[in-house]
């Protein structure tokens, strides 16, 4: 991966209000692949009784985390925007813990990206959510 789009999706990444907001970290970025942490916070609990995190703040970080994907990918021109993620939320995340994502693009065309990502917690053998989804390739020609 050329170091200027692992560069460049770091410095995007940091630029957004709600990832900043939201505590998102990356834990790894290049070649298609991003992953990123979300501390566990009392200010992201959905649902006082059980203290579980709210699926919005899930939702942003396998966003953010598809982004980054896409962004890092070799053949990545520049920024990206989501056309569409479909997330399957498959359990509450366990209250305590951070929630971990793994994100892949694993296909690219001149206008779009596509991208398949999971969220975890301490748990890795049964995500929290997964997603599929499709962004821009800026820069791209039809």
């Amino acid at each position: 991966m050329a170091p200027d789009n692992q560069m460049f999706a770091r410095e995007f990444i940091k630029a957004i209000p709600h990832a900043r907001a939201l505590g998102m970290a990356f834990t790894q970025v290049g070649d298609g692949r991003a992953e990123m942490r979300m501390p566990y916070d009392e200010r992201f609990i959905g649902d006082p009784k059980t203290r579980v995190i709210h699926g919005g703040a899930v939702s942003a970080l396998l966003d953010t985390t598809c982004g980054a994907a896409v962004m890092s990918h070799p053949k990545a021109p520049g920024g990206t925007a989501t056309i569409d993620l479909r997330i399957d939320y498959m359990r509450a995340a366990t209250p305590g813990q951070a929630i971990r994502t793994r994100a892949h693009c694993y296909r690219i065309t001149k206008t779009v990206a596509f991208v398949r990502a999971e969220a975890l917690d301490d748990d890795d053998s049964l995500p929290v959510a997964t997603a599929s989804g499709a962004f821009t390739v800026e820069g791209g020609q039809s």
